[in-house]
């Protein structure tokens, strides 16, 4: 059975889409009470009675069932969603009407008009994906300033910013508007932060959260079905997804420890999922585009074909990750860049090129900063130096397989054996 945090998290996207058509956006702080009183009477019930057969039809129709309540006790004090406010006043029309707005193909369609009204143009970027992630994917404040590398407080304001400004809109975004590529970028952003966090996230529960995983390909795939949608981006973006995807059998081993690109057992990779990975990265190649999903996909492209680690071709990924920083630079892509190089040129090379980074006080918090300073450092067999930086990056750890993997390169700074190599290339901004 699938863990509640995951059913929760999905369910709130799906509820709250669906209220949010049926309440009108204007109404979107009686929607998250909806919510949180559906998720509220499950703890409360299944404490006592067991969890259900079927969670997800449970908490469906709860909130079908409030949303009806409050219909009924508030449609003469309040305005809820203009076209559908006819259909409210009369009891003949309400039940069907709320019935039909909690069909599964209509919580389709209403979660991408979600997604993309959550990216309104007057919102910065940042806050338009912030919003996603909060009210569509579940994700907590504490989640999303670490997939920003930003603080609580700026991200709880930057939200509470951006509902108010959600809340004024007159409806929710009409799929057909013309409005609808200048707010596909943001889209794709908050999926693709939505699929790190599960591959590589900040949970102190588990680095790696195979459900994240699938709920950020689930709603990419409703992306590739909407013609306006299917761009060149989209398809390279799923196709990133597929290629990390087809690791997820090996990014953790037998004994439930992290392992790293170089460690895995690349036989345990899905040879389907990058099949997959590698259609969608031709069908992403039309037209003149190319995004920053393009280069990210071409260089898991590039780990793909190499049967064994040391058979990369380096010299290919250090020149994708030079286009990646000229498309979109920031400091998690130029670490990656700068161990890459250590792979191509040699240890010193890269930590220089670490060295060099710009804003590399943001990576600061980051475990995986001090951990790269570690590697480059036990390769040029200075151990001691090696062993203070993954102590750094050992204190920085974000949950038990963070700390298992990083106790473990402690461990060999001790150890007179073979040093082996490392990438960082699991890690988002």
């Amino acid at each position: 059975m699938e863990s509640g945090e995951h059913l929760f998290r999905r369910e709130a996207g799906r509820i709250t889409a669906a209220l949010t058509r049926i309440f009108g956006i204007h109404n979107l702080a009686l929607v998250e009470d909806v919510v949180q009183d559906a998720f509220c009477r499950a703890l409360e019930t299944w404490k006592i009675r067991g969890v259900p057969d079927n969670p997800s039809a449970w908490l469906m129709t709860t909130a079908k069932r409030r949303a009806i309540d409050v219909l009924r006790r508030e449609r003469t004090a309040r305005t809820f969603a203009p076209e559908l406010e006819r259909q409210f006043e009369s009891e003949w029309t309400l039940v069907p009407t709320v019935e039909e707005m909690f069909g599964p193909n209509a919580i389709k369609d209403d979660q991408l008009r979600m997604m993309f009204s959550c990216c309104q143009p007057r919102l910065p970027e940042q806050a338009q994906v912030a919003l996603v992630l909060h009210l569509l994917c579940g994700f907590s404040v504490d989640e999303i300033a670490s997939a920003f590398l930003s603080g609580h407080s700026a991200i709880e304001k930057r939200i509470t910013r951006a509902k108010k400004v959600l809340a004024g809109s007159k409806r929710l975004f009409d799929l057909a508007d013309r409005d609808f590529a200048t707010r596909l970028s943001a889209v794709h952003r908050a999926l693709y932060l939505l699929f790190n966090e599960g591959y590589h996230g900040a949970s102190p529960e588990s680095a790696v959260r195979v459900e994240l995983c699938r709920e950020a390909m689930r709603l990419s795939a409703f992306l590739l079905d909407q013609p306006l949608a299917a761009t060149p981006a989209t398809y390279a973006l799923c196709a990133l997804m597929y290629f990390y995807a087809a690791r997820l059998p090996a990014r953790v081993d037998a004994a439930g420890n992290l392992s790293s690109l170089f460690d895995q057992d690349r036989a345990r990779w899905d040879p389907a999922l990058v099949m997959n990975g590698k259609k969608l990265l031709d069908l992403s190649a039309t037209g003149s585009e190319l995004s920053e999903y393009h280069i990210e996909a071409a260089i898991a492209s590039v780990h793909a074909d190499a049967q064994r680690a040391e058979d990369t071709d380096w010299r290919k990924i250090v020149s994708l990750y030079d286009a990646l920083m000229n498309t979109r630079p920031s400091p998690v892509v130029a670490l990656n860049r700068a161990i890459a190089i250590g792979q191509l040129e040699g240890p010193d090379r890269g930590l220089e090129e670490i060295r060099a980074i710009a804003d590399s006080d943001r990576l600061a918090g980051y475990p995986f900063y001090a951990a790269a300073l570690g590697e480059l450092e036990l390769r040029n067999g200075r151990r001691e130096i090696a062993r203070d930086h993954f102590h750094a990056a050992q204190s920085l750890a974000r949950n038990a397989m963070e700390r298992r993997f990083l106790e473990q390169r402690v461990i060999a700074c001790d150890s007179e054996g073979e040093v082996g190599s490392y990438d960082a290339s699991a890690t988002s901004e």
